[in-house]
């Protein structure tokens, strides 16, 4: 799979595992409570990989399984805090990329559903997509 250009708004074409809403509680964030307190993160992931030979197959060892990815998200959203959202992503889509070979893209969206802003809202995030040919 050719990955787009640095910058493109083209998202990346082909097989993918599925992830959503994935709920953790964390502490991330720059101001004191968020750290102390803690609040729930919802993330989404979709990870690009070729899955035909599990598809012909019917067998687990021609694929990648759901939970390798969810155990790399909890263990990011779970550990250590962040002041950034952009960094859990970015840890998120990059041990991916490091750790399973097959994955050619990762897009990562982390939403943050309780917010200190008056007014009606679902959740406030961000969403990163990673290329194994251009960041890894």
């Amino acid at each position: 799979m050719a990955a787009p250009s640095t910058g493109s708004d083209e998202m990346p074409k082909g097989d993918k595992l599925v992830l959503r809403g994935l709920k953790f509680y964390g502490y991330h964030g720059v101001k004191p409570e968020e750290r102390t307190l803690g609040q729930k993160f919802v993330v989404d992931v979709d990870a690009w990989m070729d899955l035909r030979a599990a598809g012909k197959s019917d067998q687990l060892s021609d694929t990648l399984s759901y939970t390798d990815i969810y155990s790399i998200v909890k263990e990011v959203v779970e550990g250590s805090p962040h002041n950034l959202l952009e960094s859990v992503a970015e840890q998120i889509s990059s041990t991916t990329l490091s750790k399973y070979h097959q994955v050619n893209a990762v897009r990562v969206h982390v939403g943050k559903p309780h917010v200190s802003i008056k007014g009606p809202l679902d959740y406030l995030g961000v969403e990163i997509i990673r290329y194994r040919s251009i960041d890894i």
